[in-house]
């Protein structure tokens, strides 16, 4: 028998029909679902590009300031409570068409805010939407991707968050000639109008159906995302998880008092205080600013603001190829490290005398921090959020670590302008340097690694460690959770 050509020798199962049908299932969920976090990202950054003009609009102080930022993030912390929950109840997908309605809404209604308290009020109906959005969307893409591309789906959402972002750095520079913040704020509607159109061509998640006994439905969806013959194994795994909660389950509130659940509640919540209290936000909303006090008159700052955009979106890039590969842990781990280094440079470097050298390496220097941020840490947070909760209370335990994210990024964008201008710039970023480093010594403590493991397994594996059904649950310490799932994830390797 002759030897296959290369072209014969190349075909098989990942060139198959099914496969490509798959796959561009795959892609086309990945592509809807996020516009969801990139409108999270637009809202987020536009803010950035508005502010100095709305200053002089609505004669704003740095509290004024603070207050006009910060509503969206307040509103956003309880959106992500009410998204986690609504999910549960609602299902994934039709949670996402709320929060695209009330997206719509919103800008619109930002846009054509008449003053301050209508735009802080406006602000806050927005920041349900963004918050809702923030919990369901990584939600959605974790419990329906394969086990072997979960990392990089649900890093998606983070690629499509900062992609937001950079948009509104753009749409601000241009718009910022005429002056024209509320053409900046209200474009967000455009996204916002494909992301609800786009949701009714999309399924729930296999994982949800099940949850509500819709098991033909689930197959359905899993059969478009997996070979025909994995299938049953699949909806087998899922089942068996179901069934191991279902005898002690008493209602997801209940569950979150299990021992075991909830210390991977408080670990979720600590990786959503880390990746906030670092200070990407500071910069994400008032780098304008930031570069103006180095002396750059403001169309200049909001121009290289542009910078940070643009490298925010290529290291998101970098950190999704090497999820899958390196790990949730040794990215964090590496993350924080770069991103202290960076801020102590970043301090120190307000300390120098004003000049246009001053303001580009201020500039560097806060691309540099956003490149490990963005690279690292808020792509691996998202990931593990998405992963380490058992699924009956999934939904409610992420919203509730995303609520702390929300509330602890309100906070640093209401007192940011204040700090600036009582101890200064370099102090304030030192101040988040020290915070990278205690942020630091807790991800190596205790952030869990998931890399590899399906969703029930990775619960399996937690439960096991943390000797449920052996009487040794409320001895096992936080770290030993988090140990195991290294373990469990390198066996798999």
């Amino acid at each position: 028998m002759s030897a296959p050509t290369r072209q014969e020798a190349s075909a098989g199962p990942r060139v198959s029909p099914r496969a490509r049908d798959a796959k561009r299932f795959i892609v086309g969920i990945a592509a809807i679902a996020a516009l969801g976090g990139a409108l999270f990202g637009y809202d987020t950054g536009v803010i950035s590009g508005a502010l100095p003009f709305m200053e002089d609009h609505f004669g704003l102080t740095s509290l004024g300031e603070g207050v006009i930022t910060s509503a969206l993030l307040i509103g956003a912390a309880f959106g992500s409570l009410i998204g986690g929950r609504m999910s549960d109840a609602l299902g994934r997908r039709n949670s996402l068409l709320w929060a695209g309605a009330v997206f719509i809404g919103g800008a619109l209604a930002v846009a054509l805010s008449p003053g301050v308290p209508v735009m802080t009020a406006a602000r806050f109906v927005l920041g349900l939407a963004v918050g809702s959005a923030s919990v369901i969307t990584p939600l959605y893409l974790s419990e329906i991707a394969p086990p072997h591309i979960r990392g990089r789906l649900v890093s998606f959402n983070s690629l499509m968050i900062v992609s937001g972002q950079l948009l509104a750095y753009l749409i601000n520079a241009v718009l910022a000639r005429w002056e024209a913040w509320r053409w900046m704020l209200g474009l967000a509607a455009l996204p916002a109008v494909a992301l609800f159109a786009g949701l009714f061509f999309l399924p729930d998640t296999p994982r949800w159906y099940i949850s509500k006994g819709r098991r033909d439905e689930a197959a359905r969806v899993l059969g478009r995302t997996l070979p025909a013959e994995d299938v049953p194994a699949e909806l087998a795994r899922i089942d068996q998880a179901r069934k191991l909660e279902a005898g002690a389950r008493c209602g997801a509130w209940q569950q979150l008092r299990t021992p075991w659940v909830r210390r991977l509640l408080l670990i979720g919540i600590g990786l959503a205080a880390v990746q906030q209290i670092t200070g990407v936000n500071a910069v994400v909303y008032f780098a304008p600013k930031i570069l103006a006090s180095t002396g750059l008159g403001t169309g200049a700052a909001i121009t290289a603001t542009i910078a940070v955009g643009a490298v925010s979106v290529l290291a998101t890039a970098i950190g999704m190829s090497l999820i899958d590969r390196v790990g949730r842990r040794p990215l964090l781990l590496t993350g924080l490290a770069g991103m202290t280094v960076a801020l102590a440079l970043l301090g120190a470097s307000f300390h120098l005398p004003h000049s246009a050298a001053v303001s580009a390496l201020v500039l560097g220097l806060m691309v540099l921090y956003m490149a490990f941020m963005q690279a690292t840490l808020n792509t691996g947070v998202w990931l593990l959020l998405a992963e380490m909760f058992p699924l009956t209370v999934r939904g409610l335990a992420m919203g509730a670590a995303v609520f702390v994210m929300w509330v602890v990024n309100f906070a640093v964008a209401l007192v940011f302008p204040v700090l600036l201008d009582a101890i200064g710039a370099g102090a304030t970023f030192w101040f988040f340097g020290a915070m990278c480093v205690l942020s630091l010594v807790f991800c190596k403590r205790y952030a869990p690694e998931t890399k590899g493991l399906a969703l029930e397994d990775l619960e399996h594996e937690l439960r096991k460690a943390a000797g449920v059904g052996a009487d040794t649950d409320t001895d096992t310490d936080a770290g030993a959770s988090a140990e195991a799932g290294v373990a469990a994830a390198h066996s798999t390797d």
